[in-house]
């Protein structure tokens, strides 16, 4: 079937873009290499950093090089890295989507990232698209040292999303999940489910737009599974990080999407709303819309502009004097 391939985007001279050099480093999560590009904008140091992960399946490739050009480009250095099972970074099984180990991931990075010297520990801000969109909002409530967050398109509320899936796809990746779940216990390997399937397809997204976007997100000449672990189906609809807004001490941007097929933008708005320090920006586009074109360039510049104001490039001038670096 056309949706458990896999994809490869032929590279071409209108594909091309200038992104930022970027220095190819690895951290651990729990004993497991985690792979990321880390982006250095001009001049001399520390730098504010922006820490960046992809959504469901997604990898540091599928566009964030162009945010990163952003916001490198207004001299914010900045760490995108690849989960645990995903893209470079080690972990097997491959393909598995951990909720828990993900959130691990993102703590690894934020140490890993507060240890560069090149980086000020104190203006640390995260960045997630999706279903990394809704770990930012976990992470960022149990890490008060976070200084700003941007929840891009974010992945708020299990069953608002599991309930924009078709009710017969659902029960055919159900069914998948608890083979899988099954199939681990006794050490076989994963049962395997598409992640973005034309409609009426077995697969995680199926609205008219998550074919053609999920896979227009692939950067030019790079390749990407699209499959994880069915497993993971029996985990989504008890994920809930929208709640977690309430306790964010740090200024959050929610750039949502309100044509959204795969983060239902009426879940978010509800969840956005009780972080003490929101700011909601709202777009017409869908999910995958907003990583080119106009869509980009518009969605991008109010996320430069509300680091500019929350994480300022240069440190004010009376704030105490930063600790040693050692």
């Amino acid at each position: 079937m056309q949706s458990r391939q896999l994809f490869q985007r032929k590279r071409t001279m209108s594909d091309i873009s200038e992104f930022p050099v970027s220095t190819t480093l690895h951290f651990y999560s729990n004993a497991t290499r985690c792979v990321a590009d880390f982006y250095q904008p001009a001049g001399a140091g520390p730098f504010p950093v922006v820490v960046m992960a992809h959504g469901l399946g997604g990898t540091r490739g599928m566009r964030i090089p162009a945010f990163a050009q952003r916001f490198v480009a207004a001299g914010y250095a900045c760490l995108a890295f690849d989960y645990r099972h995903f893209g470079d970074s080690d972990g097997e099984p491959r393909q598995l989507l951990d909720i828990k180990r993900q959130l691990e991931d993102w703590h690894a990075a934020l140490a890993h990232a507060r240890s560069l010297a090149e980086v000020d520990p104190e203006r640390v801000a995260i960045w997630g698209t999706s279903f990394g969109g809704g770990h930012v909002l976990t992470i960022a409530a149990e890490d008060p040292q976070v200084a700003a967050v941007i929840s891009q398109c974010p992945f708020t509320d299990g069953l608002a999303s599991s309930l924009v899936t078709q009710p017969l796809v659902s029960i055919k990746l159900t069914a998948l999940a608890v083979l899988d779940r099954l199939g681990a216990m006794l050490g076989a390997r994963p049962v395997m489910a598409a992640l973005a399937g034309q409609p009426g397809e077995t697969a995680f997204m199926t609205s008219p737009d998550s074919w053609g976007g999920y896979h227009g997100l692939i950067a030019p000449g790079a390749s990407n599974r699209n499959e994880i672990a069915a497993r993971f189906a029996l985990d989504i609809i008890r994920y809930y990080p929208g709640r977690r807004t309430p306790g964010i001490q740090a200024p959050v941007l929610f750039s949502v999407c309100d044509p959204d097929s795969v983060a239902p933008a009426k879940a978010t708005l509800r969840h956005a709303g009780r972080a003490p320090r929101h700011e909601i920006k709202r777009y017409p586009y869908g999910h995958f819309a907003i990583y080119v074109g106009k869509p980009f360039e518009e969605v991008v510049a109010d996320q430069v502009d509300f680091l500019l104001r929350t994480v300022p490039v240069a440190p004010k001038n009376n704030e105490p004097e930063r600790r040693s670096r050692g």
